[in-house]
């Protein structure tokens, strides 16, 4: 996908990110690091699917009766551990965390030719968008997508297991933005500069 090679590297490279190093640019040995490498209790898998029809075309390394799906253009604070809870729990086929989108236009209440109120870009209370965090049953690979490189998760398949009362919602009411655009890049990194990045849940 997009930038795939980049999230490879991240991962083959990431028991040395956290550590020093000295680089010879003139003898062009090799490296010499400092420190122990970091590690972390994961397992990670990286598969080239192309654009479409993603989650079946990694359905070989699905071997649990359940997993995890999200995009890489939205970020929260999403309580993953509860979203995965709560999907268990329901039985369901599939849970979308529901999140309220933020307004891209300031918002302002009018009274005749006065505003009375005025709010900068925000969040819209009424009505939930999908987050891009779901948790589904590994038998959703089978029941409700193919091969097809055109196939959108968004659209069939989500549609046909909301009209078969298969999806559930994971209602969340903290911080979530998606960045889609440059605007949104620069309001991100922004309110990560700034110290405010409310989606750092980890020390």
């Amino acid at each position: 996908g997009y930038k795939g090679d980049q999230i490879r590297d991240f991962f083959l490279t990431y028991g040395d990110q956290g550590r020093d190093v000295t680089v010879n640019l003139a003898s062009g040995g090799s490296p010499q690091w400092y420190g122990d490498p970091q590690t972390e209790d994961w397992e990670v898998t990286l598969v080239e699917t192309g654009t479409g029809a993603r989650i079946k075309r990694v359905a070989a390394y699905l071997d649990q009766p359940y997993f995890l799906q999200t995009y890489g253009d939205g970020i929260g604070n999403v309580d993953i551990g509860a979203l995965y809870t709560q999907h268990v729990a329901s039985g369901l086929v599939s849970t979308v965390t529901g999140v309220h989108p933020t307004s891209r236009f300031g918002e302002m209440h009018v009274s005749g030719e006065r505003v009375t109120e005025f709010n900068e870009k925000p969040t819209m209370a009424d009505g939930w968008v999908s987050g891009g965090f779901f948790a589904h049953k590994r038998e959703m690979v089978d029941r409700y997508l193919d091969d097809d490189p055109d196939l959108l998760l968004e659209k069939k398949p989500m549609q046909t297991l909301a009209s078969d009362g298969e999806l559930g919602v994971f209602t969340h009411e903290g911080f979530w933005m998606g960045m889609d655009t440059f605007r949104d890049w620069t309001e991100l990194n922004g309110l990560w500069d700034s110290g405010d990045a409310a989606w750092k849940v980890w020390a």
